[in-house]
């Protein structure tokens, strides 16, 4: 089983990963954001978004399936995915493998993403960079924002008001 949690930047994925790791401790946490900080190593990303690499899509279904069938317990990914095509290349392939996926998405209100994402620090030390990685978060707010409409059917929406241990408290009353 796969709990894909998704949203905007911002939106308290991470957050909610790591306040179900204690409560659901068999579960392994695979974030997809390794893969892409992996291929930037090794090839140019034109686009400056990994997830535009057909790469990046393949080898996170094919990381994920395998993590899955190898280790035989379910697995929590935080990762933003609201392009349609890229998800459901991905939710594809997972599917393939007959793997069941609960998808949670967390709304949150722009002005709300953007005091979070002002507020957090990734690169303390460097100012710039620092500052690259707000603006290119707050340039995707409104695709994200925007890609409630085109989710799954069976998508679980979920209040980013909420603190992270009500969120928990839903995903895994969801999950069983």
């Amino acid at each position: 089983m796969i709990v894909w949690i998704n949203g905007p930047f911002g939106g308290g994925k991470s957050t909610l990963v790591e306040e179900l790791r204690p409560r659901w401790p068999e579960a392994l946490v695979f974030d997809p954001e390794m893969v892409g900080y992996v291929l930037r190593e090794i090839v140019d990303v034109p686009t400056g978004d990994f997830q535009d690499l057909p790469l990046w899509r393949r080898q996170v279904a094919d990381l994920a399936v395998g993590l899955v069938e190898e280790h035989r317990r379910p697995l929590l990914i935080p990762m933003t995915l609201v392009d349609p095509g890229s998800r459901g290349e991905i939710f594809g392939a997972l599917k393939a493998a007959d793997i069941v996926v609960h998808h949670f998405f967390i709304k949150v209100a722009p002005e709300v993403l953007v005091r979070r994402i002002d507020a957090r620090s990734h690169f303390p030390d460097d100012p710039a960079r620092e500052e690259r990685v707000r603006a290119w978060c707050k340039a995707r707010i409104e695709v994200c924002t925007a890609a409630v409409d085109t989710l799954p059917g069976d998508t679980v929406f979920l209040d980013g008001e909420s603190t992270p241990r009500e969120l928990a408290d839903q995903v895994l009353a969801h999950v069983g």
